[in-house]
């Protein structure tokens, strides 16, 4: 069947001459019911291909564990992507960035302290070799070589700015190609020495990645590979934001500029991102350049991209979509749109019962007894929540609590009541407390606010990841509650509010007819995590920038849905507003 492959500096498609334009929408930041929608759109915009990663954690959850349903039916989203006719570009690089929890990489990887990331290592080559066993055989029908749409796959994901292990690189090129993988195969790294001397693998089409600094990026890409064709494979025409800094957009007159740089050199583009999308639950990643320097990602993954978070064209979709038009032969004729039903604001919900979760912990989770504090991936846990309790004699005097390496966010009771927040690497935080005759109950909560997803510190275990010290004594004999919160059918909710501050689950309910998509605004709360009908939408913090969480019409139904805030402090408010309108800051 079709095979894309190059002659000289031209890509050729079945024996033709094509210029790839190709847009991100990864399947597993947008619900399924409109994934048709989002690809219609990036045709419309008058691009022929579709890039997406294909994230490890969310396929093998467990080990020896598969999951391809729902959100995660990848082959679903191929085939639609060939259905509306747009080839597909797949990424299923065992790691992916994307600023996406761990980068894509299973946590549970973190419980053998022995495996190696990303690297020749025979415990963590034997963990994706069986996960490839599985995935690429799902693929291999989709290849454009069976007649499928994908026309392309990456080797590995900008390795040459984590490593140089080029034995690594071959050994998953080799098993990729022995597991029938006979389209094009590529690598995608920065247009730097160093990135493109270890990322690129011999005898494969080379690739590279930049927001703007069109010549420099395709002339250091020159001195690698001299004839083949020129392709950016991420285009970042928009960015990402971390919790407590400013919302990142650019000028959309800016993206259509560089891009036209890219066309005029006769490159071919993959735009990162077409649709963002959105990190719903507790999948967003962190980054970590520097050591202590811990940047958690937002649940919002809009990207200031061509389409908004909930599918709307924005000013660089049409600039984008005209600066295509020109340059093609025949123009791209009228925009025509799948239909939309919009957004809409439902109003106040007032969230009257609550459970307090200090008070329930054995109702949604069976406590394991430990002599250290052990980080979650030791309990088999991955996301969430932990909490760690133990007892300390008395009576002593005031000394400093000293949680050595406590990742990411903790807060620290003592006999119930709240002392304070430790953080990873923020230093201007500290906790101290004495203890009287009868001893005292000591209790600390820690939330994992998303695995590192890029740099030298992607190892990242979380919880509590050495020991506790009450000044320089070391505290053992722990109780253990792993807080995964997928299951929250254990809790008894109280019609009685209570004042005290302290973490607590908030329930109400939404009564609607009309279901469309909708923006859940928090303005009173401080942090935490809401969850509509089930769903864990992701998280939120006063801190912004983001001040809404998106709500896709299909989590929703006509009549009574429940509303579920999980909130680590206080509210000055016991409701919640849905708006038509996204605050990303």
């Amino acid at each position: 069947m079709a095979v894309l492959t190059y002659k000289g500096s031209q890509f050729l498609y079945d024996g033709d001459p094509i210029r790839i334009l190709s847009g991100a929408i990864h399947y597993f930041r947008v619900v399924p019911d409109y994934w048709e929608d989002r690809l219609l759109k990036l045709k419309a915009c008058g691009f022929n291909t579709v890039e997406t990663y294909v994230p490890w954690n969310v396929h093998e959850p467990q080990p020896g564990q598969y999951y391809f349903e729902g959100m995660a039916d990848l082959e679903r989203f191929i085939r639609t992507a060939g259905d509306v006719g747009l080839h597909v570009i797949v990424r299923p690089s065992p790691y992916i960035c994307a600023e996406w929890e761990f980068g894509g990489l299973p946590a549970w990887l973190l419980a053998d302290d022995e495996i190696r990331l990303r690297c020749s290592d025979a415990k963590f080559l034997a963990n994706v070799d069986r996960y490839y066993d599985v995935l690429l055989p799902k693929l291999k029908p989709l290849l454009s070589t069976q007649g499928g749409p994908i026309i392309a796959m990456q080797i590995e994901n900008e390795y040459g700015s984590f490593g140089n292990d080029a034995s690594y690189l071959q050994y998953l090129r080799d098993g990729m190609v022995e597991l029938g993988m006979d389209v094009l195969l590529f690598t995608s790294d920065g247009p730097t020495d160093h990135m493109l001397q270890a990322g690129s693998v011999a005898g494969h089409l080379a690739t590279v990645n930049f927001g703007s600094g069109t010549e420099g990026a395709f002339t250091k890409l020159r001195e690698y590979q001299a004839e083949e064709p020129l392709m950016c494979m991420e285009y970042w025409n928009g960015w990402f934001d971390h919790w407590g800094e400013p919302h990142h957009t650019r000028e959309a007159a800016d993206v259509a500029g560089v891009f036209e740089e890219m066309l005029r050199a006769g490159a071919s583009v993959n735009f990162y991102m077409f649709h963002g999308g959105t990190n719903f639950g507790f999948y967003n990643g962190a980054n970590c350049q520097q050591k202590d320097q811990y940047e958690p990602t937002i649940t919002s993954y809009d990207y200031d991209s061509l389409l908004s978070e909930s599918g709307e064209p924005t000013a660089k979709f049409h600039a984008v979509r005209d600066l295509i038009a020109r340059y093609s032969d025949n123009g791209l004729g009228e925009l025509v749109l799948p239909k939309s039903k919009g957004t809409t604001g439902y109003g106040r919900v007032e969230l009257s019962q609550q459970a307090s979760l200090l008070a329930q912990l054995d109702r949604i989770s069976v406590p394991v007894q430990r002599t250290n504090p052990e980080p979650m991936e030791k309990l088999g846990q991955d996301y969430g929540f932990i909490c760690y309790q133990t007892r300390i004699s008395g009576p002593r005097e005031r000394q400093e609590l000293v949680v050595q390496e406590v990742r990411d966010r903790a807060l620290v009771f003592v006999d119930g009541q709240f002392q304070g927040v430790l953080e990873s690497g923020n230093t201007a935080l500290s906790v101290s407390f004495e203890v009287p005759p009868e001893g005292a109950e000591l209790l600390i909560l820690v939330e994992n606010m998303g695995r590192i997803n890029y740099g030298p510190y992607l190892r990242d275990p979380k919880g509590i990841t050495e020991g506790v010290r009450h000044g320089f004594q070391f505290l053992y004999d722990w109780t253990i509650y792993c807080l995964p919160l997928t299951d929250l059918s254990g809790l008894q909710f109280s019609d009685a509010i209570s004042e005290a501050q302290g973490p607590a689950f908030y329930r109400g309910n939404l009564q609607i007819t009309d279901v469309r998509d909708t923006f859940l605004r928090l303005d009173s709360w401080t942090k935490g995590v809401a969850f509509v009908n089930g769903f864990n939408l992701g998280r939120y913090w006063n801190k912004g920038p983001q001040k809404t969480l998106y709500v896709p019409a299909p989590l929703l139904r006509e009549g009574e849905n429940e509303i579920v805030i999980f909130e680590l402090h206080q509210t000055t408010d016991l409701a919640v507003t849905f708006v038509d309108t996204p605050d990303l800051g």
